[in-house]
This record gives C-alpha cells, sequence and structure tokens, in this order.
C-alpha cells in the first residue's frame, strides 16, 4: 500500500481558518501513531516538539507553531494540541484496510502563516518516512 494526501479543504469562520486533510498512510495505526504523538515522531515530518507531554492535559510546544496544552489523547487514536495563540492541531487515526491508517487531520488558526500547500508538503514528508520504515 502506497500512501496518498486524497482531500485538502479549507474554510474560514471569522478570523479562525480551518484546515481539513484525510490522508491515506501505508502502515497500520500502531506505527502511525508514535509520529503524530511522540517528539522524535513529529521531528520527522513536521516539526520539532520541544516539549510534549504525552497525556491528556499536558505542555506541549511545537517549534515554530506554538505553546500550548494536549486537549485530547486517545492513544493510538487522538492527539490534539490546543495553542495559546489559539490555534489547535488534531490528528485523528481510523483503520484503512488490514494493513493501512486514514489519518483525519483538523488545523485551526488565525493569521496567514500556515496554508493547505504547506500541509500536503507536510504529509507527503510523512508518507515517504513511513514508506521507509520496514
Amino acid at each position: 500500500m502506497t500512501g496518498s494526501i486524497e482531500q485538502g479543504a479549507s474554510r474560514t469562520r471569522g478570523s479562525t481558518h480551518i484546515l481539513h486533510f484525510l490522508v491515506r498512510l501505508p502502515r497500520p495505526m500502531e506505527e502511525v501513531w508514535p509520529a503524530l504523538s511522540t517528539p522524535t515522531g513529529l521531528a520527522a515530518w513536521f516539526t520539532p516538539a520541544d516539549v510534549l507531554e504525552a497525556r491528556l492535559g499536558g505542555a506541549v510546544t511545537l517549534r515554530d507553531i506554538g505553546t500550548g496544552r494536549v486537549t485530547a489523547w486517545d492513544v493510538d487514536r487522538v492527539a490534539e494540541y490546543t495553542l495559546e495563540d489559539g490555534g489547535r492541531i488534531r490528528f485523528h487515526l481510523e483503520r484503512d484496510g488490514d494493513r493501512g491508517a486514514a489519518l483525519r487531520f483538523t488545523h485551526e488558526f488565525r493569521g496567514g502563516r500556515e496554508s493547505e500547500q504547506r500541509w500536503r508538503a507536510r504529509f507527503e514528508r510523512l508518507v515517504a518516512v513511513l514508506e521507509q520504515t520496514d
């Protein structure tokens, strides 16, 4: 199975931009989870996590993104990071067949620093990292 970035959508609600993606990944949920929930995993494709307390309410600092709290944590399924500037990043994994995972992703933010193109490039790196893992 190869990974694919199937959907990307954006909308604006007031001053908040909301991006959604569906990304099909070439590994089972249990193998994808560390890429979304550990400092080493996040650094491999997204950004270094200078702080990541892997639990509900834990502190998180995503370099170049912001500082905040873990606001949802369901091991192997959901990691959500809410930032002090009002932004929110949510990774939600689901099974996709026998050997794959589907990532439903949401990013809410204010300002123009992020874009659908930037996230698409990040997810391409994630897929590449997971395809190299054996």
